[in-house]
C-alpha cells in the first residue's frame, strides 16, 4: 500500500478546546502523526510527499469565500486589540435553518472579521493558529495525491491527513476539521469513476461529508458512528436522513448504541458493503477514524485495537480501488496499534 504525508501537517498545534464549559487542552495533538508514521514504518511503508495542488481541488467542493476566510484569518486576527486570545476563536454563532434542499447557505453578509468568525467556524473545536492554514492545505494535498494515485491505477492508498476533515461542510469548519479531505478526494475520483462511495467509520457522524453530497446521486455517503442523540455532532447522523432531491436514497447513516464494540461495527460494515454493492460503486473512499477505540478520551464506543483488523479485511473484501483517508482518533497510545491492525487486515 502506498501512503502520502507532508511534514508541515504537524505544524498545526491548537492551544485550546471547549469541553463541558471549560477551556481544556486540545485533543488533536501533533504527536498523533508520530504514532501513525511509526505504524507505517513497521509495515515497511514509507510515505511519499504529496504534490502541491493549491486550492483548486478544495474549491471543487467548498465555497470560495469560506476558503478565503481560512487563508486570511490568522493575519486578520493580528489586527484585533491586544486583549485577543492566542488563536482565532469565534464568540457568536448565527442561526441558520439548515434546509436540506439547499447546497449551502447564502453568502456571509457581515464583511467584518468578527461576524465572519461565527459564520465560518461552527464551534469551539476549530481554533485557527499561525500554521493552521498551511497544515490544512498540506492535509488536503495529501488526500488529493492519494486520490491521484488511485486514478493512476493503484488499488489501495493511505492518506495520513491531519487536520481531519469529515466535519467540514461546504462553507464551515467544525469538529477539529477545517476542510473536508474525504469529500475533496471523492470529488477527485469522480473525474474517472462514474460512481464513488464514501464509507466513514469514525465514531462521530460525518456531517460535513453528508451535507456536501446530500443532493447528489453520484456519490453514496455511508456513515457508521455513535448514536448522535447525546453525542457530537448531535444534530445530524440519524437513520432517517436519506438524501434530498436527486440525492434521495444515496445517504445512509448507521448509528450504533453507546458502548457498542467490534461485533456491532462488523455487522454495520456488512450492511454498508451491501449498500455500496447495490449502488454500483466503482471506487471507495474510507474515512478511517480510531475514536471508536475503547480508550479514546472523547469516545463512547468500545472497539479493541484488533477490531480495526476486521475493518481492514471487510473493506478489502469489497474489492474496490480504495483510498483510505485518516480522520479522528485521540488515544495517543492506541492509534498506532489501530493502524497496525487495519493494515494487517487489509493485506
Amino acid at each position: 500500500m502506498r501512503a502520502f504525508y507532508h511534514p508541515e501537517q504537524s505544524l498545526h498545534d491548537p492551544q485550546q478546546y471547549m469541553r463541558f464549559g471549560r477551556v481544556v487542552p486540545p485533543k488533536d495533538l501533533p504527536e498523533r502523526t508520530e504514532k501513525l508514521l511509526a505504524a507505517l514504518a513497521r509495515h515497511g511503508i514509507g510515505p511519499e510527499t504529496p504534490q502541491q495542488h493549491g486550492t483548486a481541488p478544495i474549491l471543487a467542493v467548498h465555497d470560495e469565500g469560506f476558503i478565503q476566510f481560512l487563508q486570511t484569518a490568522w493575519a486578520r486576527w493580528q489586527e484585533l486589540p491586544a486583549e485577543r486570545g492566542p488563536e482565532v476563536w469565534p464568540a457568536t454563532f448565527p442561526y441558520w435553518s439548515g434546509r436540506p434542499d439547499e447546497d449551502k447557505r447564502p453568502p456571509c453578509r457581515p464583511t467584518g472579521f468578527l461576524g465572519q468568525l461565527g459564520w465560518y467556524l461552527g464551534d469551539l473545536s476549530v481554533p485557527i493558529g499561525e500554521h493552521c492554514w498551511v497544515s490544512t492545505l498540506r492535509s488536503t494535498e495529501t488526500a488529493v495525491s492519494g486520490a491521484d494515485a488511485v486514478l493512476a491505477g493503484e488499488r489501495a492508498v493511505y492518506a495520513l491527513c491531519r487536520p481531519s476533515g469529515h466535519h467540514a461542510r461546504a462553507d464551515r469548519s467544525s469538529g477539529f476539521c477545517y476542510v473536508n479531505n474525504s469529500a475533496i478526494a471523492a470529488q477527485r475520483l469522480r473525474s474517472r469513476y462514474g460512481k464513488v462511495a464514501i464509507l466513514d467509520v469514525d465514531a462521530h457522524h460525518g456531517d460535513g461529508t453528508q451535507q456536501i453530497f446530500y443532493r447528489r446521486d453520484d456519490v453514496l455517503t455511508v456513515s457508521i458512528h455513535a448514536d448522535p442523540s447525546n453525542y457530537y455532532p448531535f444534530f445530524t447522523g440519524y437513520d432517517d436522513e436519506r438524501g434530498n432531491g436527486p440525492g434521495e436514497g444515496f445517504n445512509l447513516n448507521l448509528p450504533l448504541v453507546h458502548g457498542a464494540a467490534g461485533p456491532e461495527m462488523e455487522a454495520a460494515i456488512d450492511r454498508a458493503g451491501r449498500a455500496i454493492r447495490e449502488f454500483g460503486a466503482e471506487a471507495l473512499v474510507l474515512a478511517l477514524g480510531y475514536d471508536a477505540h475503547k480508550d479514546d478520551p472523547i469516545g463512547v464506543l468500545k472497539l479493541e485495537s484488533a477490531d480495526f483488523g476486521t475493518i481492514g479485511r471487510q473493506v478489502k473484501a469489497m474489492g474496490l480501488p480504495t483510498l483510505v483517508v485518516q480522520e479522528g482518533g485521540y488515544a495517543i497510545e492506541a492509534i498506532g496499534e489501530c493502524l497496525d491492525a487495519f493494515l494487517g487486515g487489509f493485506k
